[in-house]
Formats: structure tokens, C-alpha cells, sequence
């Protein structure tokens, strides 16, 4: 099987642009591709998922074990003709300062050449110290080759290619001329996402695909090769009995941060994640058990969203009445009382007692350490736990009602107020951060349980009022 692991000098040198363009460039020519992202990354994933037509999963050391890891890429990677890997930053960036947590140890967990995508605006002969001093730092890792991104021409392009050529013995695999028109958009926090460019991501993503089908030399990159292959069964928590239940998720372009793998989680445990559309739907789904609003932009669409007060209505009325909810950031947005936008400011459902402004600068960003507390709906029963999660968010909630109730406090990052996060509001947990369902965080595999419980205590509180009532 070809795998490699797509890789840069540092961040913004182009690696989503050719990763994409890989994975539709492979595909059209009748592979299959297995996209993967380092890092706790919602949109780059939903750019390659576009290209490969397969779900982009995520490899991260700050929520997962090495094993977990090891795990999740054989067992996606499995029966497909190629998996490539998309890194985050630089080749030896990472949070520790011992690199095991970078790139390069990434690379090397799973035994995987690395192609390294640099960016060669404003460099001509410094490309082959760069590459030199890449190679000699760690120099177990194999670097298969490199492409050359942002060339200005012809004469750009011989001096690169003469140095690398001349000092250095890493083969290029691509020369890839500079277009302001492929560079994808970037907006708060990183690139628009896939899912919010509707039609337009398919038009852009074909561009990719000629551009590296032109200038990307594919038989070179179909050559690389794991250095070792193993097999492992993935297995994220003991199972569950097929609950049956039915639950609602708002998918659409405002809302769509959601890893693949956790919704996989909800469909083994037997259930039914019911989408709905937060713009045009008038109401939630019938006949559901629990409600998912996940991550996303509600802020972009913010017009649209406040002005289909139906569903509003119907989403505040359902969690008044215990339906059990779960929302991450902007799912916590569209729950407060309204979002302050561009000087703009509009109604949202009223859920939580708190106003959202939306700020210039980030105001929790980067991974998050939290710990439970006794009110946790999922957790509380347990005593004090620890959960590692990450928050990417450029709104802050004011005005938050004194006696608001919290489920975490935050040991590290910012969460609501850089002390707690996580509003309990009857049968409502909604939080900032964002979970993953690893072999370190059963979240998924909890809040199902959590709506069983719910739903059995309501069978019970009838069971029981009938029963008064016959005596």
C-alpha cells in the first residue's frame, strides 16, 4: 500500500492545497484514498474528505495514546491503495519541547516516509540548507522527497531545483507554480471550511487536481511505501446493547465540526443521528431521544439562523422539557440568548442565560485540560475526572447568570471564563471545548448512556403515575 506523510518547514507552506489536490488527483485515476490529519483539525479534514470521498480521521497525541493511534490508521487504512497523512504546522513542531509529539514522531509511529511540501517564496540556494538541516536534526526520519510550492518561474525553478539537485540528495517530486487562485480562503481561525463553499469546494478542488496532476510527479508518490505494516482491531470502549435510539444533529453550513469517528461511535451503539438543517427546518425531527449541535460558524449565517424562530422555539421547548442535549462551541452560541456580530446583534434560541460577542482575537485557542465535576451529567457520578479536549473560538459569553452551573473546571486554557466550562442546564451540557471519543475519553459511549437513563426515568415517572392512578 502507498502511505506517506505530507509535511512543511512550517505552517501555511501549502499542505492542504497539495494534499487535497493529491487526494483527487489519485482518486481520478481509480485509487482509493484514506485521507488523516494531525492535530484536533475540523476543517482541513472536511477538504480532504471532499477530495477522497472518504472520511478524513484525526491522529492526535494530546487525546489519544500511541497505540490508540497506531490503532485508528491501520484499521482505516486498511484495504485501500493509498493513505496519506496531512500534518499540522512544521515537520518538528509539536507542544514538547523533546518533539514527541511532533510531526516527524508521528511520521515515524506509524513508518511513514514523509514528503515535504516547502514553501520557496524569496528563496533560491537557501532551499538546500533548510532541507540539510531538516534531514540532519532527526535523522532516523526518512524523507522520501520534496515539492517545490509558490515557484515564481522558470528561472525560480532552475535555481531551486539546481540546488537541491547539487547539495542534497532528496529527489523532487513536484514544481508547483505559484496561483493566488488556488490558495484556499482563510477566515478566523483557519480556512473556510468544505462544507460552508457548497457547490464551489467540487470547482476548486478539480483546479487541485489538474494543477497537481500537471506538476506532481504521481508515480513517484504512489512509490512510497510503510516502511513496516501492522494489523490492529480498533476498539474504541466495551460495547453497549443496540439502544435504538434516534438523535438529532444540526448539519449544514453553519454547522459541521464533527470527527467521523465519534459519529461511527453513535451508529455502532444502534443509533440513528437524524440531520437537520438549522437555516431551513422548521422543527427538530420527530420522535427523537437526545438533540447534537456540534461545532461550526453560526456567526457567518447568523441572519438566516435567527430568522427561522420555529426551530428556535422548538429546540428551547424540547430542552425545557428534559430532552437531553449536547452542544460544542457553536453549538453553545446558538443556545444563548443572542450573538453580537460586525455590530450586529440577533436572537438566538435562549437556552442559556448569556449573551455571545464575537471578538477580533481568539479567546481560548489550543488544546484544554479539564476535570469533572460532581454536576456532570455524564461524569458526576464517578468523582473528579480528567479529560483532555481542545477549544478554537473567537466569541466570549456575557451577562452569564451568577448561578450558572458547570460541569468542568478548566486546568489549562480558557473554556467560559478561564476557570470553568460546561453549562448544565437540566439535561443540557454545553461547553466550549470540544471532545473526542478515544481510548481516553468515552464521551460518545457516556452521553448515550445518559439518554437510556433519561428515558428510562421517564418511562418510570409514567409507569408510576399510572399506577396512582388505577389505585
Amino acid at each position: 500500500m502507498t502511505a506517506l506523510y505530507i509535511s512543511a518547514a512550517h505552517k501555511s507552506s501549502g499542505k492542504t492545497m497539495l494534499s487535497t489536490g493529491l487526494c483527487a488527483a489519485l482518486k481520478s485515476r481509480g485509487y482509493s484514498v484514506q485521507p488523516f490529519k494531525k492535530g484536533p483539525d475540523y476543517i482541513d479534514p472536511v477538504w480532504l474528505g471532499l477530495a477522497s470521498g472518504k472520511p478524513c480521521h484525526t491522529l492526535d497525541f494530546y487525546t489519544s495514546t500511541s497505540n490508540f493511534i497506531q490503532s485508528q490508521f491501520y484499521h482505516y487504512a486498511a484495504n485501500n491503495d493509498v493513505a496519506l497523512v496531512e500534518g499540522n504546522k512544521g515537520l518538528h513542531d509539536g507542544l514538547s519541547l523533546d518533539g514527541s509529539d511532533s510531526n516527524a514522531a508521528l511520521a515515524r509511529l506509524l513508518n511513514l516516509p514523509v514528503v515535504l511540501v516547502l514553501d520557496s517564496f524569496g528563496i533560491t540556494r537557501g532551499i538546500a540548507p533548510l532541507l540539510k538541516g531538516l534531514q540532519a536534526f532527526e535523522p532516523d526520519l526518512q524523507i522520501a522527497g520534496v515539492i517545490l510550492n509558490k515557484v515564481a518561474g522558470s528561472r525560480h525553478r532552475s535555481k531551486l531545483v539546481g540546488a537541491i539537485e547539487t547539495y542534497t540528495d532528496i529527489p523532487i517530486f513536484g514544481v508547483v507554480g505559484r496561483d493566488r487562485t488556488l490558495a484556499l480562503v482563510e477566515r478566523h481561525l483557519g480556512l473556510i471550511p468544505g462544507n460552508e463553499v457548497g457547490k464551489g469546494a467540487h470547482k476548486f478542488i478539480q483546479k487541485l487536481q489538474a494543477r497537481v496532476s500537471d506538476e506532481v510527479d504521481l508515480e513517484k508518490i504512489l512509490a512510497c511505501e510503510m516502511t513496516k505494516t501492522h494489523h490492529f482491531k480498533l476498539e474504541f470502549c466495551k460495547q453497549l446493547q443496540q439502544c435504538g435510539l434516534r438523535v438529532a444533529i444540526a448539519k449544514d453550513r453553519n454547522f459541521g465540526f464533527y470527527y467521523p469517528s465519534d459519529l461511527e461511535r453513535f451508529a455502532e451503539l444502534g443509533v440513528t443521528l437524524v440531520e437537520f438543517d438549522t437555516s431551513t427546518d422548521a422543527a427538530l425531527p420527530e420522535n427523537i431521544d437526545g438533540l447534537f449541535i456540534g461545532g461550526g460558524f453560526p456567526e457567518t449565517g447568523l441572519e438566516d439562523i435567527s430568522r427561522n424562530r420555529s426551530l428556535l422555539v422548538d429546540i428551547k421547548g424540547n430542552i425545557e422539557n428534559g430532552l437531553p442535549a449536547y452542544a460544542e462551541c457553536g453549538g453553545l452560541m446558538y443556545l444563548s440568548r443572542n450573538i453580537q456580530y460586525n455590530e450586529v446583534t440577533l436572537p438566538m434560541a435562549g437556552v442559556i442565560p448569556a449573551d455571545v460577542v464575537m471578538h477580533s482575537k481568539p479567546q481560548g485557542r489550543g488544546y484544554v485540560k479539564l476535570e469533572s465535576t460532581q454536576g456532570h451529567p455524564w461524569f458526576g457520578n464517578q468523582g473528579p475526572r480528567s479529560l483532555n479536549a481542545h477549544e478554537f473560538h473567537y466569541s466570549s459569553l456575557v451577562n452569564l447568570a451568577p448561578d450558572t452551573q458547570f460541569a468542568y473546571r478548566v486546568k489549562r486554557g480558557h473554556g467560559i471564563d478561564g476557570i470553568n466550562d460546561g453549562i448544565i442546564i437540566g439535561n443540557l451540557l454545553a461547553s466550549y471545548c470540544h471532545l473526542r471519543q478515544t481510548d481516553t475519553c468515552d464521551w460518545v459511549d457516556r452521553f448515550v448512556n445518559f439518554i437510556i437513563h433519561c428515558k428510562n426515568t421517564i418511562h418510570d415517572d409514567h409507569h408510576k403515575q399510572e399506577s396512582r392512578q388505577s389505585i
